[in-house]
């Protein structure tokens, strides 16, 4: 019996995927497409929970096949982020732009990614204060004890690593091994091995121009060679985010969110909040924040689902350049540095909220101004080499908890609603990277202004 259940659900997403197949032959807009694709995948994703509940065998043996589509999707995603991350910043040094304003567009876009991030840790401490959060509100359950322990384990490793240690973590000794993401900073080991490339390249066109002619026509081979690879895996959008989304409703333990859904309130009233300092950023730029809102919908949308700022820089990259009217080098340093460097919602928001509640457990108090202080200067500086993957938060917050010599075992509590809050938190990561670009190509001139304000439907892309 349970396999004819299976079957029918596998066939209700196959379904759906054909409502979305027949949508792209009537030439419907990506946008709408994508839109569609989440709202589809919310039902069917409450339709398989309402019907067989969580821990329901049936479920458990949908959700590989829902896999095939929805992991299958964000891997093809993976399967191009180093290469892309490598390209775009080896790329951004071959266009003379770049080249002259290197330390200007790197110095502001980093201003911008750790500025924000310390503003979202004030901003999670606020959240915090404001909701009475406090670790003794945590209900432990078998799961929720096991990932404290295991978090212990992990905070042990981290205590064992001084500052200078973890800094020293960042350099790449094999720019190879990173290539595969073997380390949490990988990417930015890739960034700092394609950055040296890019300085030798600039060495080079000073001295021998020839040279530099065919280093600079290979380059732009191979990058137009990965974004035509970035464009196909981007047409598959609308299936991958149908399958994600139904997987994840329909796994998601509802009774466990409303158990904790003061702390799950507090997390998305800051990440709202986040949110807004963005669009004010935007404001301030002189730049129409309903229009980012548009044009970022699609990358946020998928960052949302797939709980993954490196799976999302393909679509990061492509919003920014062909839809917001930013140039090419500052869009892929601006994405590629914000899967490691100041995410907002992961490396900002999160760790702040833990340390607030965790505090009057070693009796600190959490509204200490020295406190708060220590707490902002300590998430800034451990941002630097946060995996931009699921995950990433928790990472995060170990380093936090650990240099502040407060507990960790909290971090392992909330597992049941991880999921839930860790899609706000990776949307805010990602639009945090999409406004240091923006904003960062408006301050230095290369922000196509008629493109940005340019309606959706009168842009044409390959996506599509």
């Amino acid at each position: 019996m349970n396999l004819l259940f299976v079957i029918l659900n596998i066939v209700a997403l196959l379904l759906l995927v054909g409502v979305l197949i027949i949508m792209q032959k009537k030439h419907v807009s990506f946008s709408k497409r994508v839109f569609t694709a989440l709202g589809l995948g919310i039902v069917l994703g409450l339709v398989l929970n309402l019907a067989y509940g969580v821990d329901s065998e049936v479920l458990a043996e949908t959700v590989p096949w829902y896999n095939l589509i929805g992991t299958g999707y964000v891997k093809l995603l993976q399967m191009i982020v180093m290469p892309l991350v490598f390209i775009s910043i080896l790329g951004a040094f071959t266009k003379i732009t770049i080249g002259k304003n290197f330390g200007k567009m790197a110095a502001i876009i980093l201003s911008f990614l750790i500025g924000t991030t310390a503003i979202a840790a004030v901003i999670g401490i606020s959240s915090a204060a404001i909701f009475d959060l406090n670790a003794d509100q945590i209900v432990q359950g078998d799961a929720e004890t096991a990932r404290a322990e295991y978090y212990e384990g992990r905070s042990a490793e981290v205590a064992d690593k001084s500052l200078p240690d973890q800094i020293i973590d960042l350099i790449p000794a094999n720019p190879f091994l990173d290539f595969t993401g073997a380390r949490p900073t990988s990417t930015i080991g890739v960034v700092i091995f394609a950055a040296f490339l890019g300085f030798a390249y600039l060495g080079i066109a000073r001295k021998e121009k020839e040279t530099a002619v065919i280093i600079k026509t290979g380059i732009d081979a191979v990058y137009k060679l990965i974004m035509r690879v970035v464009t196909l895996v981007l047409r598959l959008t609308p299936y991958g985010i149908l399958a994600i989304i139904a997987r994840t409703v329909a796994t998601s333990d509802f009774g466990a969110i409303f158990n904790l859904g003061k702390f799950v309130l507090a997390s998305y009233v800051a990440l709202a909040v986040m949110f807004a300092i963005h669009l004010l950023i935007i404001t301030l730029s002189g730049l129409n924040p309903v229009t980012y809102v548009k044009k970022a919908a699609e990358p946020l949308i998928f960052a949302f689902t797939s709980r993954s700022s490196a799976g999302t820089l393909p679509i990061n990259i492509n919003a920014q350049t062909t839809k917001m009217g930013v140039s090419e080098g500052i869009a892929n340093f601006s994405g590629s540095f914000g899967l490691s460097i100041g995410q907002n919602g992961c490396a900002g928001i999160y760790p702040a909220m833990l340390a607030f509640m965790i505090a009057p457990s070693v009796g600190i108090n959490p509204l200490d101004p020295m406190f708060i202080l220590t707490v902002v200067a300590v998430v800034a500086i451990s941002s630097f080499g946060v995996a931009g993957v699921g995950g990433g938060a928790t990472f995060a917050a170990i380093l936090v908890l650990s240099a502040l010599n407060l507990p960790v075992a909290l971090a392992g509590l909330l597992v049941s609603v991880e999921p839930l809050i860790d899609m706000g938190r990776t949307a805010v990561n990602v639009s945090g990277s999409m406004t240091a670009g923006v904003a960062t190509a408006k301050i230095t001139g290369e922000l196509d202004k008629d493109l940005y304000n340019t309606p959706l439907n009168k842009i044409a892309t390959d996506e599509a």
